[in-house]
């Protein structure tokens, strides 16, 4: 599922956007640079660059990440085997590099993750490390974790084994890159399988009644003198490679579950009520999700740059709610499903950006190789639910605020409109709206008479970008029953 990302086009005209943005941080208390003891300390262990016994810098790994990426946890090699296929995916050896109880790793246990906001991000670890010596950056031999994860003909995993190794990455694809090179037939070998496993893997999701929320990315520009909202529709080979990232943390999941110890990514099922409402949501902005249609297939038709289909995306957020970690050492849990997923589930593919991911290699890789989990790892196992909640309750606050204050932006040249907007909701005393343009979802006070799906207009009262805060007061209309 990949993550949607706002950005802030640099510019002066949006200055005072970026002015907001940069006083939220500090009222966060977001940290600006590590201590220098961490820096110290990372600089010592990049310097030393310890790298396993095993050699497989004669595979020919890639990888694929946004442009201009530097921090690169993942590598791919792709390739047929039999009837089927294997498939190779080289994870960053992260471990190698954080001393356990050390000064990179204190701090890391502090961040949880990292945190990205429209103006940048704040990383989980130093730019020497996850920049850098930790990163699988091309024509490099790096330390990696290297999975082999056999799939039959039709992509269902048939074996998955996980051991390090030293590698080396051949190319750094962008993914237009990478889609270009797929699409002319000039992709290498160990890509040019990227599609059909990606599509094999799609098909795997539906059958298993899985779901993907792949919202666009957006960018906030400044158009004379306006703010606008741009947004970019994920590549096709941005979900076949998130699938190679799904397909190796169920197989983590698994390896876990089977050995009696680990962490677990979970989430409960949707609810009855929250399926209801968001099915209501469809039906009001006029893309109605069919009676009978699995939620993950209805996904899956919406073109998310269209501004109603942004927004049915938005609200699909609400069904993806409750995740959280499940730690155990002795008996799994009674529920270890990942519902969107609809499978057990662990992260192990991000541990440049992701704080568990280190413990779910290490606890993986021992397992696989017959020997105990590392003493550290085990006795810090029940530590990471909470760190781990922390860090995303922080990250959904960061993103709240930022989503607040770039909604203000897109606003404020708006002040005295009257703009067209449908009702998606109505509850705790206010009303939910999405407005027609700029495509953005915003609440004002409930009044009376107003009714999910009723077509309204509001007029911009306020729009304050320091503190994002917004008012609109209706225009009476026939759409809206006035007392």
């Amino acid at each position: 599922m990949p993550d949607r990302r706002t950005r802030v086009a640099a510019s002066p005209a949006a200055a005072p956007l970026a002015a907001s943005l940069a006083a939220f941080r500090q009222e966060l208390g977001l940290p600006e640079a590590f201590p220098p003891a961490v820096e110290a300390e990372a600089r010592a262990a990049a310097a030393a660059h310890p790298l396993p016994d095993a050699d497989a810098t004669d595979v020919p790994f890639l990888t694929i990440d946004p442009a201009g990426s530097t921090d690169l946890d993942q590598a791919m090699h792709l390739s047929r085997a039999g009837d089927g296929f294997l498939v190779r995916y080289a994870i960053a050896d992260v471990p190698a590099l954080v001393a356990p109880d050390g000064a990179v790793d204190q701090e890391a246990r502090g961040r949880g993750q990292t945190i990205y906001a429209p103006d940048g991000r704040v990383p989980l670890h130093p730019d020497v490390i996850g920049e850098d010596a930790g990163s699988l950056l091309p024509d490099v031999v790096r330390g990696a974790f290297v999975w082999e994860i056999a799939l039959d003909g039709d992509g269902h995993q048939t074996s998955a084994h996980v051991s390090r190794a030293r590698i080396r990455s051949r190319r750094r694809w962008s993914y237009e890159e990478a889609q270009a090179a797929l699409d002319d037939g000039s992709a290498p070998p160990e890509l040019a399988l990227l599609r059909e496993i990606g599509e094999a893997r799609i098909a795997c999701e539906r059958e298993r009644g899985g779901a993907s929320l792949n919202t666009p990315d957006e960018e906030v520009v400044v158009r004379d003198g306006t703010y606008a909202l741009e947004r970019r529709a994920p590549l096709p080979v941005e979900e076949w490679n998130a699938q190679l990232s799904l397909l190796t943390g169920m197989a983590a999941a698994q390896l876990m579950i089977e050995g009696r110890v680990g962490i677990l990514r979970t989430m409960p099922a949707p609810t009855d009520e929250a399926f209801q409402t968001f099915r209501a949501q469809t039906v009001a902005l006029g893309l109605p999700w069919a009676e009978g249609m699995p939620y993950g297939a209805y996904l899956r038709t919406l073109d998310p740059v269209h501004p109603l289909a942004a927004a049915v995306l938005q609200a699909a957020t609400a069904l993806f709610r409750g995740a959280g970690y499940v730690a155990f050492d002795g008996e799994p849990p009674h529920d270890p499903q990942q519902a969107a997923i609809a499978a057990p589930y662990a992260h192990v593919t991000a541990p440049l950006r992701r704080l568990v991911d280190r413990w779910g290699l290490v606890i993986c890789e021992a397992l696989c190789g017959g020997r105990p989990v590392p003493e550290w790892a085990r006795t810090s196992l029940g530590t990471l639910p909470s760190i781990m909640g922390a860090s995303s309750r922080l990250a959904a606050q960061v993103e709240a605020g930022a989503v607040d204050r770039v909604e203000a932006a897109l606003l404020s040249s708006r002040i005295g409109a009257e703009l067209g907007a449908t009702v998606l909701a109505v509850r705790n005393g206010t009303v939910l709206v999405q407005l027609d343009e700029p495509a953005v979802t915003a609440s004002t006070p409930r009044w009376d008479g107003v009714e999910p799906g009723d077509r309204i207009r509001l007029r911009v009262m306020a729009a304050d970008i320091g503190t994002g805060r917004v008012a609109f007061e209706p225009v009476p209309s026939d759409a809206v029953r006035q007392p």
